[in-house]
């Protein structure tokens, strides 16, 4: 599978139909919601209800089968092909990348629901009596459900997709590469361009709603610590401070603002965490998560696949339906940035990071949080925190802090924690939608980043002033029906591809291979002075001239006496050749030879030398990137033998896949 020639020039820092296609719409959709507010409202709430009354179903097996591909895919052969080529290493360490992926994909909800959702369920169960000890493990059970693994599949599945075919077969990294299995080079076409369109339109409304009902939460805590007045007029200087903060994080860069303010946010949340547990009944708490651990993972099947239908209620369509749309709608956003930052793990690795770490310190925050809050509401006469839950869900977090010792501490913590995930959400969204305005480019100029961020902003405030939030939410919601069809195909799809990916593995370790006649040894003297040498990278430089090209030309010249279409492809920057074979519709043999740096053994280095100086190693590259073997110092025989050896392990692969 390679990039095809229709992709666009990397010169090119936009992709015009997405870029003014997307900007348009959003003007005329916020336009829609502000100058007809209770049209949009009514229309946008009436589209959600039908899909919810008549797609509940579809919804829930699509989430479960999300959530089987998943962990099948960890726990498979594929779990050892990495997201990206052969030799390719992350680009950030596991807690930078963990906490990047956290603050993006669930930061903020937990902040806003962590005290409130339980103390709900609590007194408001779907069956059942409210407010009995069945009602608080209820409450906790279904917290866990609605927070945990489902939850990250969905994010899961959209970043594997899109990391797989981006880094390891050169695809855009934009939502149209979720396509290729289905329509291939098409996705360079008017449907690529559309679903990319439909994933800034997500991202931009999902982050700016949620943004413009989080200001709700941070002016209701400096009202409660600082006597705030809690005004339209706040929170619209609140919505430019956070925008402000956003456009700065998002235009130094991915490395520099996102992933410090995502790490710092992570140390401020394990310290709220761990303050809670220690000042709260701390022993009742490591007893509740055990037990809520357990009757979330025995009760995970049924509570998958209760759709109540022999009991109907509407909470279902108010919690759980709710939930996997918004985790659906949210998915391009998230899944695109947590494959920007998962470059180089394995499907293993990343499954068990993104799936399981996230969902283990979820499950811990949301018993620290809402069995505290039960515990207070049930067993200390505090049955104002229960009224406070449901009369204004922005303060409960507050009112829930004020019963804890060092309780302004705690909630300016609190504060800081929730306009930092604000940030974090806002900078990241910019970035992803950046990289779908530019066909997946991010290398791009900072002005795009900065109007990207800043309209985010706008719309938020807009429609906050306008009273449209709740439409376009509505909308957002309602766009995750197809979008979860276009997901399941494309997992479809994906599968299809790790298959060859993996035939093509077991080809290259378990062909056989035609006996070589006449084989000459090296020398062992010569063997040992390659084992010693620490070449420059001139020396390989020179090697791949003077031996590999000469080789690959004898190869492509007898292939094409034997009627095979090959060509030399030369990196004019680097100097490096590449013989490809071409096979029409078949995948290509693709082999290089490219001069890699490594640091000298320490037991080679001069003693008096303060400075480790780089060798290099002249190591064979095929399509799936570094195989780790140097040839440097090998006859120019030995190097044709080698190509026609890894030609013949491709052919053997064509066989096993056609």
């Amino acid at each position: 599978m390679s990039q095809s020639e229709n992709s666009m020039p990397s010169r090119q820092t936009i992709n015009p139909p997405v870029f003014f296609g997307s900007a348009i719409l959003i003007l005329l959709l916020v336009g829609y919601t502000v100058f007809f507010p209770e049209d949009a409202n009514n229309r946008f709430t009436h589209l959600q209800s039908s899909i919810m009354t008549n797609a509940s179903w579809f919804y829930v097996m699509a989430v479960a089968l999300i959530l089987l591909c998943v962990a099948f895919l960890g726990l498979s052969r594929y779990g050892d092909i990495k997201l990206g080529p052969d030799h390719a290493e992350p680009s950030f360490s596991f807690g930078s990348w963990f906490a990047m992926l956290f603050s993006a994909g669930m930061g903020i909800g937990l902040m806003f629901f962590g005290v409130a959702e339980p103390v709900m369920h609590f007194l408001s169960p779907p069956l059942g009596e409210a407010g009995t000890v069945e009602a608080a493990k209820e409450a906790m059970k279904l917290t866990f459900f609605h927070w945990g693994l489902h939850a990250w599949a969905i994010y899961a599945i959209v970043a594997l997709i899109l990391a797989f075919f981006g880094y390891r077969h050169d695809l855009p990294l934009t939502l149209r590469s979720a396509l290729y299995p289905i329509i291939g080079d098409r996705i360079y076409g008017i449907a690529g361009h559309t679903i990319d369109v439909f994933a800034i339109l997500g991202t931009i409304f999902g982050v700016a709603t949620a943004l413009g009902y989080g200001v709700l939460q941070v002016n209701s805590g400096l009202n409660y610590l600082f006597g705030v007045e809690i005004s339209t007029h706040a929170q619209v200087i609140l919505i430019i401070a956070i925008t402000a903060l956003a456009t700065i994080s998002v235009a130094t860069g991915l490395d520099k603002g996102i992933r410090r303010l995502s790490e710092a946010n992570l140390l401020l949340a394990l310290m709220l965490l761990v303050m809670v547990v220690l000042l709260g009944p701390t022993v009742l708490l490591l007893q509740m998560f055990v037990q809520n651990t357990g009757g979330y993972l025995s009760d995970m099947v049924g509570k998958t696949f209760n759709l109540y239908a022999y009991e109907p209620t509407e909470w279902l369509g108010g919690w759980t339906l709710f939930y996997w749309a918004w985790w659906l709608s949210w998915s391009p956003f998230v899944g695109m940035f947590i494959a920007r930052i998962s470059r180089g793990r394995t499907i293993r690795e990343f499954v068990t990071g993104v799936l399981f770490v996230p969902t283990g310190l979820t499950l811990i925050w949301m018993t620290a949080f809402g069995n505290t809050a039960i515990d207070m509401i049930m067993n200390h006469d505090m049955a104002s925190l229960g009224q406070a839950v449901e009369t204004d869900v922005p303060i409960a977090l507050f009112k829930f802090l004020e019963h804890f010792p060092f309780s302004n501490i705690l909630s300016m913590i609190a504060i800081v924690m929730v306009v930092i995930f604000f940030v974090t959400s806002s900078d990241s969204s910019a970035m992803v939608v950046d990289m779908l305005a530019s066909g997946g480019n991010s290398k791009t100029p900072i002005w795009q980043r900065v109007f990207w961020s800043s309209l985010i902003g706008i719309v938020a405030m807009v429609l906050l002033l306008a009273g449209g939030l709740q439409a376009l939410q509505t909308v957002t919601i309602a766009s995750a029906l197809p979008f979860s069809i276009v997901l399941l195909i494309s997992a479809y799809g994906l599968l299809k591809a790790l298959a060859v990916d993996a035939a093509k593995r077991e080809s290259l370790v378990n062909t056989t291979l035609t006996p070589k006649a006449g084989h000459k040894a090296v020398p062992w003297q010569n063997r040992l002075a390659t084992l010693i040498s620490y070449p420059r990278r001139s020396h390989v430089s020179r090697f791949i001239q003077d031996i590999v090209l000469p080789a690959m030309e004898s190869v492509a010249s007898e292939l094409s006496k034997q009627g095979v279409e090959s060509t030399i492809q030369l990196d004019t920057e680097k100097q490096i050749p590449s013989l490809v074979v071409l096979h029409g519709d078949e995948v290509d043999f693709f082999y290089k030879v490219t001069p890699r740096s490594y640091l000298q053994p320490s037991f080679m280095l001069d003693e008096e030398d303060e400075e480790e100086r780089k060798y290099f190693r002249a190591e064979v590259f095929l399509r799936e990137g570094g195989q780790g073997y140097d040839i440097m110092g090998w006859t120019s025989d030995q190097v044709i033998g080698d190509i026609i050896d890894q030609y013949e392990k491709h052919m053997h692969f064509l066989h096993m896949v056609r």
